[in-house]
C-alpha cells in the first residue's frame, strides 16, 4: 500500500512538472499575441496562465518535501509543506486576480481594434486544460493532495478565464464598433473569477491548517477497522487531523478492565496495525487504552457518537 501511495506523489510530482512546461508555453503565447492583436481580455488571460505556471511549481515543491520521511524534529512528517503550498497557490491566485481586474479597469476608455488572429491561441489553451484539469482533479483525489488539488481548480480558472476571453474577443471582432468595450470587461471578469476561486482554494486549504475534523465517512471507515480486533470492547473518543497526505488519529479505547496492561498494551497495538494497513490514508495511530465501563456491550458501525461499543 505504501508503494502505491509514493508512486502516485511520484506521478503527481511528474503532472505538476508537465503543467510547469506546457503553461509556460500557452501564457507566452497568449501575452504575445495578445499584445500583438491589442487584444486586453486575451493578455489578461496570459497574466492569469503566467500564475498558473508558478502554483504548479509550488505544488511540486510542496509535494517534493512532503514526501520526506518523519524525524527527529518532525515526528510527523513534512505533510504539511503540502498544505502551505496549497495555500500559497490559493494567495497568488488572489493577487493576481486583484491585478489583472484593476490592469482591465483603468484601460477601459482607450479604444482599440482586436486582430482576429487572437482568437488561435485561446482554442489551443482550451483544449489543453480540459485535458491537464482532468488529470489533476484525478491523480489529487487518488493521492489526497491539497496543493494538486488547488492546482487542478487553478486549470479550471484558466479555462473558464479563456472561456471569458474567448466570447470577449468574439463579440469585438462581430462587431467592433458596439462592443469595443467588450475585450476590457473581459478582463475584468477574469480578474474577478480567479479572485472568487482564490477564496475557495484558501478555505480548503485553512480546514487543514486549523485541524478541522474530516467528513463522518471518514471516521466511520477509521471506527469500524479498529472494531474487528477481538477485545475492542468500545471506543470513548476518536479524532483525527490531516497532516500533508495522510491523517494522524487520537483513538480513546475501551477494554475489559479485568485484562493486564501487558494484554491491554497487546490489543491496542493490534487496533493500530490493522488501522494503518487496511486504510492507507493513515500514517499514524496514537492509542489510550481505558477499561470499559458498560457491562452490555452493544455496537452500531453506522452511529457517530463520541461512545461506541463493540456488537
Amino acid at each position: 500500500m505504501q508503494a502505491r501511495v509514493t508512486n502516485a506523489e511520484s506521478v503527481g510530482k511528474r503532472l505538476a512538472l508537465l503543467s510547469v512546461a506546457v503553461g509556460v508555453l500557452l501564457s507566452l503565447t497568449k501575452i504575445l499575441v495578445g499584445f500583438a492583436a491589442s487584444s486586453t481580455s486575451l493578455v489578461s488571460d496570459g497574466f492569469e496562465g503566467a500564475a498558473d505556471v508558478v502554483s504548479s511549481a509550488l505544488v511540486f515543491v510542496g509535494l517534493h518535501l512532503a514526501s520526506r520521511p518523519p524525524d527527529q524534529n518532525h515526528p510527523y512528517g513534512h505533510g504539511r509543506f503540502e498544505t502551505l503550498s496549497g495555500l500559497a497557490v490559493g494567495a497568488l491566485l488572489f493577487l493576481v486576480g486583484f491585478l489583472i481586474f484593476w490592469r482591465s479597469a483603468v484601460t477601459m476608455n482607450s479604444g482599440h481594434e482586436v486582430l482576429s488572429f487572437a482568437l488561435y491561441p485561446i482554442f489551443l489553451s482550451i483544449f489543453v486544460k480540459i485535458a491537464l484539469g482532468w488529470w489533476k482533479f484525478r491523480v489529487s483525489r487518488r493521492i489526497g493532495s491539497t496543493s494538486l488539488r488547488a492546482d487542478a481548480w487553478h486549470d479550471v480558472t484558466d479555462l473558464i478565464s479563456t472561456t471569458v476571453a474567448l466570447f470577449a474577443v468574439g463579440l469585438t471582432l462581430l462587431d467592433p464598433v458596439r462592443f469595443l468595450g467588450a475585450d476590457h470587461v473581459g478582463g475584468m471578469l477574469i480578474g474577478l473569477i480567479v479572485i472568487f476561486l482564490s477564496v475557495r482554494v484558501v478555505r480548503h486549504t485553512v480546514d487543514f491548517l486549523t485541524d478541522t475534523m474530516p467528513g463522518d465517512d471518514v471516521m466511520r471507515q477509521i471506527r469500524g477497522v479498529a472494531f474487528t480486533v477481538p477485545g475492542a470492547l468500545a471506543i470513548e473518543k476518536c479524532w483525527a487531523r490531516r497532516t500533508g497526505l495522510k491523517y494522524h488519529v487520537d483513538m480513546h479505547l475501551e477494554v475489559d478492565p479485568s485484562l493486564t496492561v501487558r494484554e491491554s498494551h497487546s490489543i491496542a497495538t493490534q487496533v493500530r496495525i490493522a488501522i494503518k494497513e487496511n486504510l492507507d490514508w493513515v500514517a499514524d495511530v496514537l492509542v489510550h487504552v481505558e477499561p470499559s465501563l458498560t457491562s452490555s456491550s452493544r455496537h452500531d458501525e453506522t452511529s457517530l457518537n463520541p461512545s461506541e461499543t463493540r456488537p
